[in-house]
C-alpha cells in the first residue's frame, strides 16, 4: 500500500515538472469570462489546473488534520484567496506574488514531510490566511475586467472547489487516523515539497 502511494505521488511530482505558471490563470484560454457559466467554470478550474495552487490547497487540509487543528484552518486559506482576488480587482500590487506562492508550497510540503508536531498553531492559521491572499491575487488575473455576473460566479466556483479539496484532504486524514508522523502524510509532503521546489526554481531562473 505504501509503495502504491509513493508511486502516485512520484507521478504527481513528475507531472509538475511540465507545468507552467501560466496554466494557473487561464482556464478559458486567456479570455475573460463573460457569462455566468464561463465565470463558474473558470473559478472551478483555476485551483485545479495550476499544480502549485492545487498542491498548497491539499497541503493545507493535510496539515490542519494531522496537527489536530480545526477544519476552519484550511478554510482561512480559502477566505484569504477571495480577499486576494479583491485586491487584484482593486488594481493593488502585491510584489513577487508568484515567488511567494511557490515558496508557500515548498513550506507546506516541508511542514508535512518532516513528520513533527506543529509548535505554533496560531502561526499556521496566520500563514494560511496570508498565503491565501497571494494565491487569490494570482487567481484574480483571470477575472479582471469581467462584469458582475461572471465575477460572482467565478468567486463562488473558486470558493467551492478550494473548500472541497481542502476539506477532502482533511477528512481523508481523519478517516484514516493518520498521525503527523505517519508515512502517508509525509509522502504527500515530500511530493508537495517537490512541486514547490520545481515552481520556485522555475520562477527564479525565469
Amino acid at each position: 500500500m505504501t509503495s502504491r502511494i509513493a508511486r502516485i505521488f512520484s507521478a504527481f511530482v513528475f507531472s509538475s515538472l511540465f507545468a507552467t505558471g501560466a496554466e494557473a490563470h487561464h482556464a478559458m484560454g486567456g479570455e475573460t469570462p463573460t457569462t455566468l457559466y464561463e465565470g463558474l467554470v473558470s473559478g472551478l478550474a483555476h485551483p485545479v489546473i495550476g499544480l502549485d495552487h492545487l498542491a498548497f490547497i491539499v497541503a493545507a487540509g493535510l496539515i490542519a488534520a494531522v496537527a489536530g487543528m480545526s477544519l476552519f484552518a484550511p478554510l482561512l486559506f480559502v477566505a484569504g484567496s477571495l480577499i486576494g482576488v479583491g485586491l487584484h480587482l482593486m488594481l493593488l500590487d502585491l510584489p513577487a506574488a508568484e515567488i511567494i506562492i511557490a515558496a508557500s508550497v515548498l513550506a507546506g510540503g516541508w511542514l508535512l514531510a518532516r513528520g513533527r508536531a506543529v509548535e505554533n498553531q496560531i502561526l499556521v492559521f496566520a500563514l494560511f490566511l496570508v498565503v491565501g491572499v497571494f494565491h487569490g491575487y494570482a487567481f484574480g488575473e483571470a477575472i479582471v475586467g469581467s462584469e458582475e455576473t461572471p465575477l460572482i460566479a467565478y468567486l463562488a466556483g473558486l470558493a467551492a472547489i478550494q473548500s472541497a479539496i481542502a476539506l477532502g484532504a482533511y477528512f481523508l486524514v481523519q478517516s484514516r487516523g493518520w498521525a503527523i508522523e505517519a508515512m502517508q502524510p509525509r509522502l504527500a509532503g515530500a511530493a508537495i515539497l517537490g512541486v514547490g521546489v520545481t515552481f520556485l526554481a522555475g520562477h527564479l531562473v525565469g
